[in-house]
C-alpha cells in the first residue's frame, strides 16, 4: 500500500517519546525549515494554520516563536498526541482533526499557513491550494514542503529512505502523488495566490543520535519548500 496514512495514528502514543526513528525524523526537519523561513515572517502575535500538523512539532516551534497557532490533521490519533503534549508543556494551540480539502475555518482568518510533509498526500492538491487561499487573510503567506518528481527524489524517499535505512515506513510515499516545482507554481496560480521564492531541503548533518539534521539546500531535486502570499497588503 502506497500513501499510507494510517501510520501518524499508529505513532500517535509514542510522538513525543523520541523512541521512533522515522518520527525522530520528523521532529529533525522542523528546525531546517524554519531557519529558511524565519527570514520571510515575524511570526509574533500571527494567527497561523499548521496543516497536517501531525503530533505538532511545527505547530509548538510556531508557538514557541509567539504564534496564536491553529492545528488540523486527519489523523485523529496524532492530533490527540498534540493536544496532550501542548497542555503538558503550557503552550495554548488550537488543534482540529480535519482535511485540507474541507478546512472548518471562516474566510480571512489566518495571518500564515504552514503545510510541510503534506502537499505529496492530499488527494487533491488544487481543492487543498483553493482552501488555503480562502482561509488567508489578504498579504497573507504561505509556507510549504513537499517531494520533487524525480527519479533522484524516488530512489532517495522511497528506495532508500524507506526500504533500506527505514527513516520513514514503508509505503509512506506514492510517488505518483511528488510535485514538481513548476506544476506547484502553476497550481498556486490557479488557486490565486502569488508564488515567491523556493530552495531546496535536505540533510546537513548528523547529530548525537546518529539521525540526519536537516537545512536549506540549493538543489530542488528531491526536497523543496518555498512560500506564495495571497494578494493584498503585506503581514509580515
Amino acid at each position: 500500500m502506497r500513501n499510507d496514512l494510517t501510520i501518524y495514528d499508529r505513532a500517535a502514543d509514542q510522538w513525543w517519546s523520541d523512541e521512533v526513528r522515522w518520527v525522530r525524523t520528523l521532529k529533525n526537519l522542523v528546525p531546517g525549515r524554519l531557519k529558511w523561513f524565519d527570514r520571510h515572517i515575524d511570526w509574533s502575535g500571527k494567527d497561523v494554520l499548521d496543516l497536517g500538523c501531525g503530533g505538532g512539532f511545527m505547530a509548538e516551534a510556531l508557538a514557541m516563536r509567539r504564534a496564536r497557532v491553529t492545528g488540523i490533521d486527519p489523523a485523529s490519533g496524532a492530533v490527540e498526541a498534540a493536544r496532550r503534549h501542548s497542555g503538558a508543556v503550557g503552550l495554548a494551540i488550537q488543534y482540529d482533526v480535519g482535511e485540507g480539502e474541507d478546512l472548518p475555518y471562516a474566510d480571512a482568518g489566518f495571518d500564515a499557513a504552514v503545510c510541510v510533509d503534506v502537499l505529496e498526500h492530499v488527494s487533491d492538491l488544487n481543492r487543498v491550494l483553493a482552501e488555503v487561499t480562502r482561509v488567508l487573510r489578504p498579504g497573507g503567506l504561505f509556507f510549504f514542503d513537499t517531494i520533487n518528481r524525480t527519479l533522484i527524489a524516488r530512489l532517495a524517499t522511497i528506495t532508500l529512505a524507506e526500504d533500506v535505512l527505514r527513516l520513514l515506513p514503508r509505503g509512506t510515499h506514492d510517488p505518483a502523488l511528488f510535485i514538481k516545482p513548476r506544476e506547484l507554481h502553476v497550481a498556486m496560480q490557479g488557486a490565486g495566490l502569488v508564488p515567491g521564492p523556493m530552495t531546496g531541503l535536505g540533510p546537513r548533518g548528523v547529530n548525537g543520535r546518529f539521525d540526519l539534521t536537516f537545512g536549506p539546500l540549493p538543489l530542488t531535486t528531491i526536497l523543496y519548500m518555498g512560500i506564495a502570499r495571497k494578494p493584498g497588503e503585506h503581514v509580515c
